[in-house]
């Protein structure tokens, strides 16, 4: 390498990593990926990238009335991804031009470099043909803000009058029609002597919410689809947390539904007594100790 050429890139040098496992329908008769799944390694990384912000592509249609499309993908391949590999794929943007992003991808198996790319998305509105149009100034600050480490999302605590509204869109998303709650079950009294925490990305939506009942209980956490993986969880669990500590309760309990006790466990919970039924799911209650907050 000459006092020039770049360094390549390792897997700290991205904020975000979307990781995936090779499967057998990526791969050839010796078990080596096929060239062509590599980009799409990187397209999948891309709604990782922007869910990490808070938003989805569907978000920004909505929202700014326009979309990103790809104009140019150049690959370097390192060494050959294989069958099981467990690969991290990061993207950062390295320069944001009048109407596009030019973006540096890389995939790595464990710190080792595997592929390079170089992506060019371009703005454009909704119209056919597309047209190049100048990125929103709102993205132009996002982007930069998110790759040089600064938070991208709000989180609000407040009570049912000043973030029922947001909180609810949420748990309507989540829980009414993805999940199939009746909405009678879903609302309850409790809302009202509640602390509620919502999130809020760059567009003003909110992607995430949860409450803290008086007694410490931490319940009603829901975040929507397009922001899971992001961290956001966490972010809100890890908030209600401190604010039990900080009402004097000695443990933060939770009823979790058992598809989520993974989750709670990573963040210091442990199950108590036996599985129960809450609206038609499997639940488990679970506790945690505020003493070392």
């Amino acid at each position: 390498m000459t006092p020039d050429t770049p360094a390549p890139p390792s897997p700290q040098d991205f904020r975000q990593l979307h990781r995936l496992d090779v499967r057998w329908a990526e791969v050839d008769a010796q078990g080596v990926v096929f060239n062509a799944h590599y980009l799409m390694y990187f397209d999948t990384a891309l709604s990782a990238y922007w869910r990490a912000m808070g938003v989805s592509l569907a978000d920004l249609r909505r929202a700014l009335g326009g979309l990103f499309y790809l104009r140019r993908a150049e690959v370097d391949y390192r060494q050959a991804a294989r069958l099981d590999d467990q690969l991290a794929i990061g993207l950062r943007c390295r320069h944001i031009g009048r109407s596009s992003l030019s973006l540096q991808g890389a995939i790595f198996r464990q710190d080792t470099l595997l592929a390079q790319a170089a992506l060019v998305q371009v703005w454009s509105g909704l119209e056919f043909p597309a047209r190049a149009q100048p990125v929103p100034e709102l993205l132009r600050e996002l982007v930069a803000d998110f790759d040089s480490g600064k938070e991208v999302l709000t989180l609000r605590l407040g009570d049912w009058d000043a973030l029922g509204a947001a909180a609810g869109f949420v748990r309507q998303a989540v829980f009414v029609q993805e999940q199939g709650i009746s909405p009678e079950l879903e609302w309850d009294d409790a809302d009202a002597i509640s602390l509620h925490a919502v999130v809020f990305n760059r567009l003003g939506d909110a992607v995430a919410t949860g409450r803290l009942l008086p007694d410490g209980h931490i319940g009603r956490l829901a975040v929507r689809r397009e922001s899971r993986g992001s961290g956001v969880g966490q972010r809100l669990v890890q908030t209600l947390m401190q604010r039990a500590q900080q009402a004097g309760h000695a443990e933060a309990l939770v009823n979790a539904q058992t598809r989520a006790a993974a989750f709670y466990r990573r963040l210091g919970f442990t199950e108590r007594g036996e599985g129960f039924m809450d609206a038609g799911i499997p639940h488990i209650e679970m506790r945690c100790a505020l003493t070392s907050l």
